[in-house]
């Protein structure tokens, strides 16, 4: 096995690493939203700073994967346009809610937070869906790359951890 296909299948490896972490961050926003609502834990700006963090990471690895890997894949795999399209329909509705979220944080108070937690629930499911797909059409794809240079596939590694 050529070491390109075998950073391909760390790069696949690493796409559901990044998924994973970001599965675990939305559970600890949750939890927290969750926790404030209760009368515990965090103060609203702080738990606000770790919920417009989150969104920004979402943001990105969603923003890298529209410029660097579906681009490499769509062009390697012609039959993933539709999924790509999909893929990236789905980027735009996750943008959206937190696009919401975001606004919703401007003032971290308990009525905005409960707003919060509902679309963070839409978010939850959304993005599980959105990523259990993924997993299954793109680390596929990546597995199977010919050993040539795809420089936009390098963007895949992500500096979220």
């Amino acid at each position: 096995m050529s070491t390109h296909n075998d950073r391909a299948r760390a790069l696949g490896r690493e796409l559901i690493e990044t998924h994973n972490w970001l599965r675990a961050e939305l559970r600890r926003v949750s939890k927290e939203l969750d926790q404030h609502a209760g009368g515990a834990t965090l103060p609203p700006r702080d738990l606000r700073a770790h919920c417009l963090t989150f969104c920004q990471a979402v943001t990105d690895h969603h923003t890298g994967e529209d410029q660097t890997v579906f681009p490499v894949l769509a062009q390697q795999f012609p039959d993933l346009a539709p999924v790509l399209t999909e893929l990236a329909a789905d980027h735009r509705l996750v943008a959206d809610i937190l696009a919401r979220m975001t606004e919703l944080l401007t003032d971290a108070s308990t009525d905005n937070l409960v707003a919060v937690r509902n679309e963070v629930s839409g978010l939850s499911a959304i993005l599980e869906s959105h990523f259990q797909w993924e997993e299954r059409r793109i680390t596929t794809a990546l597995d199977e790359l010919p050993a040539t240079h795809h420089p936009g596939i390098e963007g895949l590694r992500s500096d979220l951890r």
